[in-house]
Formats: C-alpha cells, sequence, structure tokens
C-alpha cells in the first residue's frame, strides 16, 4: 500500500503523487532526463548529486534492477520523480523490482506526477530547486522549504562523491569481473597503456572502456596534486565526468594546470569544464542542462553527426578562452553550445558529452580510440 506524496517546485507548482521510495524529505535541483531506458544507470551517476531527477519516459522499472548496470557504489540523485512505476518488473536479468532497490538505498521518489507538464515548465522556467515529502501533508509548508534550501550552485558535490583514496580498476585484477559491479569485461591480454582517472564523479563504465581498450587504470581523488599524479608516470590523464558548478573546484583546477603540458589529457563533461578554467575561460549555467541520451552532436572537422548521451548544467564560454591555442571541435546542434575543445600545440582534447554512454548510444564510443591514438603520437614523437 502506497502513502501520498508530494512534490514541489520553487515557484509554487504543487503535484500530489505517491510515495514510491524510501520514507522521508528531499530538496535539490529539479531537472528531466530525456532517456528512454537506463534508470539504473541514472540513479548511480555521480553527476546527478544535488538534483532531483524527473523522468520523461512515462513508465519506469519495467525491467527491474539489477547489481551488473550500476555506475557507482550507490544512488546519487536527491530524489527521483516518475509518472508510472512499473508493478512488474519484467527481465531475465531483474534481480529486484525497482522500489525495493529504492527503499533499501534510502532513495525519495514519487510518482503519479504528470513528468512532461512537469518537463515543459522546467524548459519554461529553468531549472529550480524543488522537493519530495512524504511525511508533510501541507504543500505551502513544503514550498517554504523549497525556496529555503541551499543554492546548489554553492556546494561542492566532488568532494561528496569522489574517491578516498586511489585504486586500481578493476578492483578484482585476478578475473574479468569488475567488481563491486559484477559487469564482465571483454579484457585484452596485455596493458598497453597506463592511465590515471582523475575522479571528480567518475561512472564505472568509463572505467570499464579504458580498460577493455588495454588501458591500465588507476583512479585518484579529485584533491590529487599534479605532482602526485606525474610521479605515478601515466601514458595520459583522464578528467572524469562528475556533477556541479565546475568553478567552485578550484583545486582541481589547479592540478590540471600542473598537469598541461607534461602529459596527454582527455576531459569528458566536468573535466572538459574544468580544462575550460584551466586555459583561463570560463563556464555558465546553461538555462534546464542537458540531460539524456538523444542529443545530437556535429565533429566539426568531418562533419559527422552522433547522437550522444549528457548530462550537465554548465557549459564552457569558448570566446572566454584567452589567446587562438584552443580551438571548438564539436557542437551542440540542438543550441550550438560547445561540445569539445583540442589544444592546438598541448596534447589535450576534451568532449562535453559521455563517450561511454551508459545509459545511450554509442556513437561516440570511438573517440576514447583516438585518445589512444594521441598517447602514440606523443609516445613517438
Amino acid at each position: 500500500m502506497y502513502k501520498p506524496a508530494w512534490f514541489v517546485l520553487e515557484d509554487g507548482t504543487a503535484c500530489r503523487g505517491r510515495a514510491v521510495g524510501a520514507d522521508g524529505e528531499t530538496f535539490g535541483e529539479a531537472v528531466f532526463n530525456t532517456s528512454m531506458t537506463g534508470y539504473q544507470e541514472v540513479l548511480t551517476d555521480p553527476s546527478y548529486k544535488g538534483q532531483i531527477v524527473c523522468m520523461t519516459y512515462p513508465h519506469i522499472g519495467n525491467y527491474g534492477v539489477n547489481e551488473d548496470d550500476v555506475e557507482s557504489c550507490r544512488p546519487r540523485v536527491e530524489g527521483f520523480v516518475i509518472r508510472e512505476l512499473s508493478p512488474i518488473a519484467s527481465n531475465f536479468r531483474a534481480q529486484e523490482p525497482l522500489d525495493a532497490y529504492l527503499k533499501r538505498h534510502g532513495v525519495i521518489a514519487i510518482d503519479g506526477i504528470d513528468t512532461r507538464a512537469v518537463t515543459l515548465r522546467l524548459r519554461q522556467q529553468g531549472s529550480m530547486r524543488s522537493g519530495i515529502s512524504t511525511t508533510e501533508p501541507d504543500p505551502g509548508r513544503l514550498l517554504e522549504r523549497v525556496r529555503n534550501a541551499p543554492d546548489i550552485g554553492r556546494v561542492d558535490f566532488i568532494k561528496q562523491v569522489t574517491c578516498e583514496e586511489p585504486y586500481e580498476w578493476p578492483l578484482n585484477p585476478g578475473s574479468l569481473v569488475d567488481a563491486p559491479t559484477r559487469q564482465r569485461a571483454n579484457a585484452p591480454t596485455e596493458l598497453r597503456r597506463h592511465i590515471v582517472v582523475m575522479d571528480v564523479g567518475v561512472k564505472y563504465n568509463l572505467l570499464r572502456r579504458l580498460s577493455a581498450l588495454g588501458c591500465r587504470v588507476t583512479v585518484v581523488p579529485a584533491a590529487t596534486a599534479a605532482a602526485e599524479i606525474l610521479a605515478r608516470k601515466p601514458d595520459g590523464v583522464v578528467l572524469s565526468i562528475g556533477p556541479g558548478d565546475p568553478a567552485i573546484a578550484t583545486y582541481a583546477i589547479e592540478t590540471i594546470k600542473g598537469l598541461m603540458g607534461h602529459t596527454p589529457i582527455l576531459g569528458i563533461c566536468l573535466g572538459h569544464q574544468l580544462l575550460g578554467w584551466a586555459y583561463g575561460g570560463e563556464t555558465f549555467k546553461l538555462k534546464f542542462g542537458h540531460h539524456g541520451g538523444n542529443h545530437p552532436v556535429q565533429d566539426l572537422k568531418t562533419g559527422k553527426v552522433e547522437m550522444t548521451t549528457q548530462n550537465h548544467n554548465y557549459a564552457v564560454r569558448i570566446e572566454s578562452v584567452p589567446g587562438a591555442g584552443v580551438e571548438m571541435t564539436h557542437a551542440n546542434l540542438n543550441d550550438g553550445t560547445v561540445e569539445g575543445m583540442r589544444h592546438k600545440t598541448l596534447s589535450i582534447i576534451s568532449l562535453q558529452y559521455h563517450p561511454e554512454a551508459a545509459p545511450g548510444p554509442h556513437d561516440a564510443r570511438h573517440l576514447f580510440q583516438r585518445f589512444l591514438d594521441l598517447l602514440e603520437e606523443v609516445s613517438h614523437a
């Protein structure tokens, strides 16, 4: 038997629904995700820290949950909003239904919400603070607490999701299983390159892809100094995906400045934005962000268009980068924002979207190989 719950936006929009997760109250920035599948990957993506995610696809939970498809050790979203929770988990891989998974991990969620109306509201007004409560019967009182909630743009969420100590991936190198996710990898017999991943909110599938391409992967915390990273003698450094406003992470920006010119670098999503600041540029906040698995991006050199997975609220302002040393390589075809950059003299490339997908299309997966090709060029230079 489900109990009533409220979902409230800071503009006063109040939606009554059913509590389908843990009991309690939660606050975060409301964003919408346009993926049709992959709700478990969305829930466990560290770059959603601080956000309440509204899924536009109306039927969520129909294939259940399993431990193979998580993108971090636990759910990271602040809350979850859906139109209709499937009462049946119909898939041979399912280990438990979605509502049980949400309750087990303490995720407050609500269904029975007109998520497309919420999405339209967010597109018109922009991302807003929001709250879900299964304990407050008065939406007016909940609204007051929503409006008094902290501005997530002032919170350093990277420190809440980064690893505490360096580690090697796979965590269980004696097998083909990438514990703790039990994800079977097509691991090559020879590890050709050593990649250090700076964890500002890394997803497991990024590590899986690098490992599957023959890389020895070391993950280090976000606050690791450049000298410590370089002391590991990496062939290249990957700046990972992550949550929040990149301008707050001054420690990470300083580390990146210390790496530039000493090792090849690939920046992805938040890592791409942090590179923008390290170049001397700046970022700006998008009205409602890019969240989903169906965003068209054009490679400006080849003209090729790829469908991409994205999850970010900020974009690099390319004209703010001083000098002529950095060029834009990829553009978002929906709004023209920067989706990729390249340094003209240093071995540094970056992407705003997620080439590891999970969930989403695999159109951009080849870009990992492009980075490895760059490492080959540097080693033979």
